[in-house]
């Protein structure tokens, strides 16, 4: 953009002018820049497409700061393209960094926002399930990329801990013994239960909405018991999170907002966004001038308050109370027509001002291999322990028949944790190198395979080169060696090594797992060419097997950044 300016005027010195991207080719360099084309249209003199690019350029070579990074003379290839490629000199002291600086030398954003992400959200006294893992580990890559990058990032887990089902619950914990004495080792089962009296027994019914009243009005006995419940799904909770890896969420339940409830409501109705329709308070679509759609209902009619009056509160809260400069909701893609609603309320109320970025982030189903819902045989949701647990136990009978055939055998105890490690980790892995808004088809045996995009692939690929450099670097000084490019396959790697900090900064911004997924994998499969055409311990000299066991460590660096830092699946320095 900046050379576009300096050719031919301010005017074109904007980023789309400047129309640079990855080539399409590997013989058209790294990027190519097809402004050209699309100027010589537009200046005044009409030039021919080639004499634009001779001119771009031109100006691109004078640049001390393009010349750092990219080789010259620059190439114009065709009608009017500009072929750049990467200086060795840059990509030598982008291997040398990743391999050297703390977080593989991903920089840290320019402007660093308070970022707050809502993700995870259970329901108190139902344990978690196989709906819960997307949430759950999108929203905690998300997190760390985002604290990596350096931001101030709040991670909240907006809990089911109020309503009306919490009245047949602690009724039915009463008749259990009271919160001293009730088992509440099974929380699906005292669901369950407390479920069936609701809809058997009448008497039992009317006393758990009595009991919904006295917990609404504070009572402290009934307060009480609801803490016990809270507390006995929070170690439910905490026991699936600690396996996942996932931490520092900070537990901001429905029950936090409800003081403020009332008043989200007189807000909207005093800008005039919420009005009174059949007896509720509804807040219509700003389009919807002739009252045609469903509203968005915040108060209903005997007075009581809804999700979305529970959402909107939360958007204030973070907004005046965590001064957040971006929100994300990490929840399935059937929420997406609930939280445009809440966001466009809550922007014409005032509730937020358009410098806080509100972000829905959907994602899809998780399925059986039929297609269908992921289901036990008897049709109940998969629980999220279960999941996990048969995960776990299939790595392990696969780790110990690989561990059968070596001569040095491991403990039993280091097979379990390298079993709970791969297990768990192909869980997510699976699941995050997918595109989020897609539907998928759960296969343990897919997501177990050594071969493919696959978190034991990945984890392997993480160990041998980490082998491969600790044998390499055995009584040499690596450090600080510098790198040298004897090989197109050393440029290939360190070309790809250089597209870190870009990956995760698009992951920033486009909220895709998927997409460093694929750059990881694509990064072992390089380096594999790599090590099929360049000796590394074997090199033919000193300085050369420096070199390559410096372009090693850079990429388990990378790899291990992006595999345990972000994702959150911890590396194994042996598969």
């Amino acid at each position: 953009a900046k050379a576009l300016g300096s050719c031919f005027g301010p005017e074109f010195a904007t980023r789309a002018n400047a129309a640079l991207r990855p080539a399409t080719k590997k013989a058209f360099g790294d990027f190519q820049c097809n402004a050209a084309l699309a100027l010589a249209k537009r200046l005044p003199d009409k030039a021919p497409p080639r004499d634009v690019a001779t001119k771009i350029a031109a100006a691109l070579e004078a640049d001390p700061a393009v010349r750092a990074v990219i080789a010259t003379p620059l190439e114009i290839a065709g009608p009017g393209f500009v072929n750049m490629r990467l200086g060795d000199d840059y990509l030598a002291a982008t291997v040398s960094a990743i391999a050297d600086a703390p977080d593989a030398a991903v920089p840290a954003a320019a402007a660093p926002q308070n970022v707050v992400v809502d993700y995870s959200s259970p329901n108190i006294a139902k344990e978690m399930h196989v709906g819960h893992l997307r949430s759950t580990i999108i929203g905690d890559v998300l997190a760390n990329c985002l604290e990596l990058r350096g931001h101030a990032v709040t991670r909240q887990n907006h809990v089911g801990d109020w309503g009306t089902q919490f009245g047949m619950l602690l009724e039915h914990l009463e008749d259990e013994g009271g919160a001293a004495d009730a088992d509440l080792g099974d929380l699906v089962a005292f669901y369950k239960a407390a479920k069936r009296r609701f809809d058997a027994d009448a008497s039992f019914k009317d006393r758990a909405r009595e009991r919904v009243v006295r917990l609404q009005a504070g009572d402290s006995e009934t307060l009480e018991s609801w803490r016990t419940l809270c507390g006995a799904s929070r170690t439910e909770f905490d026991s699936i999170y600690e396996r996942l890896n996932v931490a520092g969420l900070e537990e901001v339940g429905e029950s936090f907002y409800n003081d403020r409830l009332a008043g989200i409501v007189e807000k909207l109705e005093a800008a005039g966004v919420a009005e009174a329709s059949d007896g509720a308070t509804v807040v219509f679509a700003e389009d919807d001038t002739e009252r045609a759609k469903a509203p968005l209902i915040i108060r209903k009619t005997d007075g009581g308050f809804l999700y979305a009056t529970t959402d909107l509160a939360a958007c204030s809260y973070r907004a005046d109370d965590l001064n957040a400069d971006r929100a994300l909701y990490v929840t399935d893609a059937g929420q997406a027509g609930h939280f445009r609603a809440v966001f466009e309320a809550a922007r014409r109320a005032g509730v937020v001002s358009s410098d806080l970025s509100l972000e829905h982030v959907p994602f899809g189903l998780v399925q059986g291999e039929d297609g269908k819902k992921f289901a036990t045989r008897s049709g109940e949701t998969v629980r999220l322990k279960d999941l996990l647990d048969e995960a776990e136990a299939r790595a392990g009978v696969e780790i110990r028949e690989r561990e059968a055939t070596q001569d040095d055998p491991r403990s039993d105890a280091e097979l379990d944790q390298l079993a709970k490690a791969v297990g768990v980790g192909a869980v997510k892995y699976a699941d995050l190198c997918l595109n989020r808004e897609s539907n998928y088809k759960f296969s343990y045996a897919k997501m177990l395979a050594l071969t493919g995009n696959t978190a034991p692939y990945m984890l392997y690929s993480y160990a041998r080169i980490n082998s491969i450099f600790l044998k390499a670097a055995d009584g040499l000084d690596v450090a600080g060696a510098p790198v040298v490019f004897a090989d197109d396959a050393e440029r290939d790697l360190a070309r790809h090594l250089a597209l870190l900090a870009p990956t995760v900064v698009e992951l920033e911004r486009e909220l895709r797992p998927n997409a460093l997924c694929d750059y990881l994998f694509e990064l072992a499969q390089i380096f594999n060419r790599f090590y099929e055409t360049c000796p590394v311990a074997q090199a033919e000299t000193e300085d050369l097997r420096a070199s390559r066991a410096r372009l090693c460590a850079a990429t388990a660096a990378a790899l291990k950044l992006g595999l345990e830092t972000i994702l959150g699946i911890p590396v194994v320095d042996r598969l």
